[in-house]
Formats: structure tokens, C-alpha cells, sequence
């Protein structure tokens, strides 16, 4: 048996035991999930404040790079980026939250309608074969549920956070103190690593900050824009809880080819409430910020940093989300440029030596 097979056998091996220890490792799920969850409580300020971190440090080293010092640079991209937040929600969460809080007292008034229009589509659809008539109506149903489900989450959601907002007071302060001493944390990452993983590790690093850094921080961005767009629009036309739709369509942006319809269904449905006009309102507006987005925006702030074939992210779309929902569809993309570049360094590492 040459040595290609034998490599290869031990790399079957590995996978082996890494799917047998995952397994092993969820069947206990009761002894340490209560474990986890206060980790991840205590760890969630420093994993979004590393996030951030991340996403700053460049804007900074540009900044010093062309003769601003380091401690300047860090206190200007430091009280806008938090300024701007901080304005945001003293400026938008009392409207969001009012505007959520009148969808939820008009809802009944919403579900009088839709039930109006699905006793007309009953008695129009009702010299039609049973089986289809019942899932039209099934349908239907269904859609009204999904509303109420939608909702009834948005609102626990944001219980949550608020419950959090202490903890996430103290994010700011972590993020000064690691965007002033990121040069000495990456310096001590550097001699904790052992000395023969220490260039293979810094090259696996750097194409994953090649690969996934620009799009992150460029797809951020265009969905700030596309979500301040959407608000505009529907504010302009007049159109219900223009706040809301505007956040929910540039949260969603953040998911390619899925998030556009994800973000139009909301505003769609409570258009529809309203009148046919809106809603071709709506949908002209949704599709010419599609328009926007597609052929201005991502091209000309994310670029092809992925250097992914669409078939490949469409396909870890599908599974993220039927693994974890909306936040399976918001991780995939990134989970997948970081595997690929895992896949490419395990082949030139290990396969090729």
C-alpha cells in the first residue's frame, strides 16, 4: 500500500472519529448545554466586541498609514462608529418599537381581512375539485399563522435584547481596549501558537481575512444603505411602519438570493392590507433596490471577495437554513469561505507533503 493510500486512510479515519465525537458529544447535550448557555452569556459581549474589533481595525490602520496617529485614528472611527449607533437607538428604537406596537394592536383588524378575502377565494374556488379548494385554504391559514409566529418572535426577540442591555453596555469599553491593544494580543496569539504552526497558521488566517473581511464589511455596509433606502422609499409612498420594513428589508439583505424576498414578504403582506396600489408600490420599490444592489452597490463595495460559484452558496443556503433558520442563512456564506479555505490549506499542508 503506497503512501498516498495510507495518507488517505488516516484522513478517512479522522473524519471517522471527528462525526463519532460530535455524535458522543450532542447524545450529552443535557450535561453540558446548561454550562454552555452561561458561557455564551458571559462570552457574547467579548465574541461581538472581537467582531467589531475586526471590522474597525482596518478603517484605523488606513487612517495611521497616511500620518494620523495611532491613538487619534482609534478615538475618531471609535465615536462615530458607537456615536452613530448610540444615536440610532435613542433615535429609532422607541419608533420601531411604537410602530411594532401599533402592527400589534391593528392585527386583528389585518387577520379580518385576509379571512374577508379567504371566504371570497372559498366561494369563487368552491366549484373547484375539493383537494384543491382545501389547500388553497390550507395555504391561506398557513400564511396567517406564519404572520402571527413572525410576530409573536420579533417581540421576544427584542425582550431579549433589552434584557442583555447591560451586558452589552460593557461591548464599547471592550473594543477600545482591543483596537488599542490589538498589535500586543496579536503578537501574544503569536507565541501561545506552537512554533511549527506558527507561519502555516498565519497563512490560513490571512486567506481567510482575503476571503471573507472585505465581504463582511462590504455586504454590512450595503445593507445599511439598502435598509436606509428602503425606509425612504416607503416613507415617501406613504406607506405603513415605513421604519420597520426598512430595518426587516436591510437585516434580510445581508442573506444573497433569498434575503430580497424574505425582507419583501413583510411589507407585501401589510400592503396588501391597504390596497393594490400599495402593494404595486411596494413591489416596485423592493425590486428597484434589488436593481440598485445588485448591478451598483455589491458590485462596486463588496466585489467577487468570495470567489465562490453561485451553485455553491445557493447550496449552503439551503442547508444553513434548514439547520438553523434565519441565522443558519446569515452564517452560511461566511462557514462556507472559511471551510473552503480549511479545504485548500488541509490539501497543501497535508495532502501535497
Amino acid at each position: 500500500m503506497g503512501n498516498i493510500q495510507l495518507k488517505w486512510l488516516y484522513i478517512i479515519g479522522l473524519v471517522l472519529l471527528l462525526f463519532s465525537a460530535i455524535y458522543i458529544f450532542l447524545r450529552l447535550s443535557e450535561i453540558w448545554s446548561p454550562i454552555l448557555a452561561v458561557l455564551t452569556t458571559v462570552l457574547l459581549p467579548f465574541i461581538i466586541s472581537c467582531f467589531i474589533t475586526y471590522l474597525l481595525h482596518p478603517i484605523i490602520e488606513k487612517l495611521h498609514n497616511k500620518g494620523l496617529p495611532r491613538s487619534l485614528a482609534i478615538l475618531f472611527i471609535y465615536i462615530i462608529f458607537f456615536g452613530g449607533i448610540g444615536y440610532g437607538i435613542y433615535r429609532g428604537v422607541p419608533i420601531v418599537l411604537h410602530q411594532l406596537r401599533d402592527l400589534i394592536e391593528n392585527l386583528p383588524s389585518f387577520i379580518s381581512t385576509y379571512k374577508q378575502w379567504i371566504e371570497q377565494i372559498q366561494l369563487r374556488t368552491s366549484n373547484l375539485p375539493p383537494t384543491f379548494a382545501t389547500k388553497i385554504e390550507d395555504v391561506l391559514k398557513g400564511m396567517e399563522t406564519t404572520l402571527g409566529t413572525f410576530l409573536d418572535r420579533s417581540i421576544s426577540n427584542i425582550k431579549g435584547i433589552l434584557n442583555y442591555i447591560i451586558l452589552f453596555a460593557i461591548i464599547p469599553f471592550i473594543v477600545f481596549y482591543m483596537l488599542k491593544d490589538y498589535d500586543q494580543m496579536k503578537k501574544a496569539v503569536w507565541y501561545i501558537t506552537p512554533r511549527k504552526y506558527r507561519k502555516s497558521g498565519h497563512l490560513f488566517l490571512k486567506d481567510v481575512d482575503e476571503s471573507l473581511g472585505n465581504y463582511i464589511r462590504g455586504q454590512l455596509f450595503v445593507c445599511l444603505l439598502i435598509g436606509l433606502m428602503a425606509f425612504i422609499g416607503l416613507w415617501l409612498i406613504k406607506m405603513k411602519y415605513p421604519l420597520l420594513l426598512g430595518v426587516i428589508i436591510g437585516i434580510t439583505n445581508v442573506i444573497p438570493y433569498f434575503g430580497p424576498i424574505i425582507g419583501a414578504i413583510p411589507a407585501v403582506i401589510l400592503a396588501a392590507t391597504i390596497s393594490y396600489k400599495m402593494v404595486i408600490l411596494v413591489v416596485v420599490i423592493i425590486f428597484g433596490l434589488q436593481f440598485v444592489e445588485g448591478n451598483i452597490l455589491s458590485p462596486l463595495i463588496v466585489g467577487r471577495s468570495l470567489h465562490m460559484h453561485p451553485l455553491m452558496i445557493m447550496f449552503s443556503l439551503l442547508l444553513g437554513g434548514e439547520i438553523a433558520g434565519i441565522v443558519g442563512l446569515i452564517l452560511a456564506v461566511p462557514v462556507l469561505a472559511v471551510l473552503k479555505v480549511i479545504v485548500v490549506h488541509t490539501k497543501s499542508h497535508f495532502i501535497n507533503n
